[in-house]
């Protein structure tokens, strides 16, 4: 009895919340400071008024880490947004982040910092300009980073996807002059890319259905093979054919509808 007392003891404070999704990732909310110690997969990681700590040795993949104060790395962090005051990589720190929120960062020497993109926005302009590098990914690779969790997005987000194609440059020539076509062009590859990545990761929602799930693929093909011709004619039908769409489906629908009609 006396060896039982010497067990670690886990206080939940009032005001915390703990569940799993569908894929069995963790969300914790918690008003206060938060310190996790175990390796895991994790949905959302939320401190409302306190920070966030990753303990040494303690490899945590999220889809959100939110911290009111600070989010400080002591072990590894693989995470597609991560939102502090400030975010601090202490000594051996690793973290992968996409997306990081914060009015400042501070780095240990021996720590390495992966991605860091400042907003949405900016990270698709990015797979835009890198849209043939994509697709030369081994089939593999690009699904597996396909599959990776995106985060739920408002209604604002659709105006930051959107926008990537408004804020493009003008392709010049070497000899100086506009060559529309090749702008056209990029652009229709940066919605294809867009298009791909959230396609591929609705087929892998296990709550799909049959008939939706034949209608993406179908789309999916037409994407991959960029099939202009055949998409135009056809991926309103699919999209339609797709039960209860996601929000990101619908972004993909805008894009595509303002893509052809610009080019009608």
């Amino acid at each position: 009895m006396d060896e039982d007392k010497n067990f670690p003891t886990m206080i939940i404070p009032e005001g915390t919340e703990i569940s799993v999704n569908e894929q069995g990732q963790l969300s914790i909310r918690t008003p206060g400071n938060l310190v996790i110690q175990n390796s895991g997969m994790y949905s959302v990681i939320e401190s409302g008024s306190g920070s966030v700590r990753i303990d040494p040795k303690v490899k945590v993949e999220a889809v959100s880490v939110q911290a009111a104060d600070s989010c400080y790395v002591a072990g590894e962090l693989t995470a597609w947004r991560v939102r502090a005051r400030n975010i601090t990589l202490e000594r051996g720190a690793q973290a992968n982040i996409m997306l990081q929120e914060s009015d400042s960062l501070e780095l240990d020497g021996n720590a390495r910092l992966v991605g860091n993109f400042a907003s949405e926005k900016e990270l698709y302009l990015m797979l835009g300009r890198f849209s043939r590098q994509l697709r030369q990914l081994p089939q593999g690779m690009d699904m597996t980073v396909a599959e990776r969790e995106l985060p739920a997005t408002g209604k604002d987000e659709t105006d930051v996807s959107t926008s990537v194609m408004d804020d493009e440059e003008p392709f010049v020539s070497p000899d100086g002059e506009d060559e529309p076509n090749a702008v056209e062009r990029q652009k229709r590859e940066e919605v294809l890319s867009l298009a791909r990545i959230v396609l591929e990761r609705e087929l892998g929602r296990a709550s799909l259905a049959d008939g939706s799930r034949q209608a993406l693929e179908r789309l999916l093909e037409l994407v991959r093979a960029q099939n202009y011709e055949s998409l135009e004619e056809s991926y309103q039908y699919l999209l339609s054919q797709v039960e209860s769409p996601t929000d990101e489906l619908d972004r993909v629908k805008q894009l595509l509808d303002r893509s052809f009609t610009e080019d009608a």
